[in-house]
């Protein structure tokens, strides 16, 4: 079972003096003061933040920022210098030797960029050696390996040698290794780094897969945040041994805690991030309650409020269509009476699902008429988007596009856009 990580107040201090280093870091001094007065290096400096269970967590940083440190620290292969390392309940700093070894063996472990897999032992024998280490018998953990190979995609490869496997077979194998123990945590320091783009994007997939075939809590370092951003349920980005900010992919997008973070961000692909629904905008929406009647009121706000185009839902909000002031005018011509909306709908405007990447809507939303309706599954309306809304939010020199109210808001918030015929 995933297990739940809480970093509370840690510190890793490099140097023979690191209580004072600590005492002066909560007086308020900086890393740089602290290496100035004392010759003390702070890799870690007060990191506070907690890992939830099952969730993958991407730690984030440039070169010497602390985040491989950081992650060291969550199995003490580095001993901490002050603070708190929790793991289900359970302080791992007070953990005797004994007790440490077990955690490792049980419920932690590691995939490194390097694959280190033992050029003279099968791929079958590799992936059992952590279990051989650990004393397991050789029955159980062959049967443990084949059962990790096959969970990776490689069934049937067992009996081939290192070199006989392509790099991305052989990050397979190393992430197998760590699977064979079936730990709770799995830890992964730039696991993918060394891979060429191809084989690292299939890589990312297959995490994603094994997560959806058993939840494991995931904490994966990076300096990619393509990478963050498409594997990552929350991201930790680090800078001089600090975590400036810790937030979904969306969060951080949105809302960057400095210039550092904004800065950091800056070339990230955002349309592959973000969904239909992250920036769909409320426009003028119609109500229709009846279904004989609605064309002549409907064509009037038009008018009234200066649009040429109305989307119509109905009162649970499920999409129904979408009305022009043309294709209104068009149906009303020489009809006498009440007349429904639907016979204005404009035809070959296909919806867009709520989760369809934005970077997938470019040529749809360029051909439309007007703002592109966006629904979830069910076919409830979330909004539009037009030409403008992707424009202004592939410009990042606009503000932020601030996210929609979703279909729980309460319909007040909505009643300056809708209006129920």
């Amino acid at each position: 079972m995933a297990k739940g990580i809480l970093i509370d107040h840690v510190f890793k201090v490099f140097g023979d003096a690191p209580e004072q280093a600590v005492a002066l870091a909560r007086e308020g001094l900086s890393k740089q003061e602290i290496l100035a007065r004392t010759g003390q290096s702070i890799g870690v400096f007060d990191a506070s933040f907690d890992i939830q269970a099952g969730e993958i967590f991407v730690i984030m940083g440039l070169s010497g920022s602390g985040k491989s440190t950081l992650v060291r620290l969550l199995n003490r292969l580095i001993e901490p210098s002050a603070g708190r390392i929790v793991i289900d309940g359970e302080d791992i700093n007070t953990h005797s030797p004994r007790q440490l070894r077990a955690l490792r063996r049980k419920d932690i472990s590691m995939v490194f960029q390097s694959f280190a897999l033992m050029p003279h032992m099968t791929v079958r024998d590799n992936t059992a050696f952590g279990l051989e280490l650990a004393g397991a018998d050789r029955q159980h953990r062959l049967a443990q390996a084949d059962l990790a190979l096959e969970q990776v995609g490689l069934a049937g490869w067992g009996h081939k040698y290192p070199d006989e496997l392509s790099g991305g077979m052989q990050q397979r194998v190393g992430l197998a290794r760590a699977l064979a123990s079936d730990p709770s945590i799995l830890l992964m320091d730039e696991a993918f780094s060394a891979l060429d783009p191809i084989i690292r994007t299939e890589m990312q997939s297959e995490l994603l897969r094994l997560q959806q075939v058993k939840r494991r809590t995931i904490v994966f370092i990076s300096h990619d945040l393509d990478e963050a951003m498409r594997i990552g349920d929350r991201i930790a980005i680090m800078k001089d041994g600090q975590v400036v900010q810790v937030g979904t992919p969306d969060e951080i997008l949105r809302s960057p805690a400095n210039d550092f973070v904004r800065s950091f961000i800056r070339g990230v692909d955002t349309a592959a991030v973000f969904k239909a629904a992250d920036i769909a905008r409320q426009p003028l929406t119609l109500v229709a309650e009846h279904t004989t009647r609605g064309a002549r009121a409907g064509l009037k706000t038009l008018e009234d409020q200066d649009r040429e185009f109305a989307h119509v839902v109905s009162p649970s909000r499920r999409y129904l269509g979408t009305v022009s002031a043309d294709s209104l005018r068009a149906a009303l011509d020489g009809h006498v009476g009440p007349l429904g909306l639907h016979h204005a709908f404009i035809d070959g405007l296909v919806p867009i699902a709520s989760e369809a990447p934005v970077a997938d809507l470019f040529g749809q939303v360029a051909q439309a008429p007007c703002g592109v309706p966006v629904v979830d599954a069910d076919g409830r309306f979330r909004g539009a988007i037009s030409k403008t809304t992707l424009l202004k939010f592939l410009d990042r020199d606009t503000p932020p596009i601030e996210p929609v109210a979703g279909p729980s808001a309460h319909p007040s918030s909505q009643a300056a856009s809708a209006m129920t015929l």
